[in-house]
């Protein structure tokens, strides 16, 4: 038996040309804030956490609505496509690529729609009060 194949996993979005390559979507019961040096980015009580498995076994990505965003963000010439989300959009913060959403991700992962994640070697992530 595969980790993949364990119950925790029998609601996840899958990868219709690789079944090991899966994604769990999970709604965060708590507050998260995203800062960028100083400046705070996004505050929400209404993040989305991604486990997604892959070439490997991805960090668990935030992913905040774009309504919860506390600060304009720059749009990246950058796009990428993930077969279990869609194509994603890069942006930034004063000239630097900090993160990325899904407009209008493919049908299977419509909750991340215009939901925002971010590279966490680029934002300071405080989850709670």
């Amino acid at each position: 038996m595969t980790a993949t194949a364990l119950q925790a996993f029998n609601d996840a979005i899958r990868n219709p040309g690789n079944p090991d390559h899966l994604m769990v979507i999970k709604d965060v019961p708590r507050r998260i804030r995203i800062y960028h040096g100083a400046t705070l980015i996004a505050d929400s009580t209404s993040a989305l956490r991604v486990l997604e498995i892959g070439k490997s076994f991805y960090d668990p990505v935030f992913y905040l609505p774009e309504a919860d965003l506390k600060t304009g963000l720059e749009p990246v010439d950058r796009s990428t496509h993930c077969p279990i989300k869609g194509d994603a959009s890069y942006v930034a913060v004063d000239g630097t690529e900090i993160g990325w959403v899904y407009r209008t991700p493919i049908p299977m992962a419509n909750r991340l729609t215009a939901h925002y994640a971010f590279w966490p070697a680029k934002v300071r992530v405080v989850e709670g009060e």
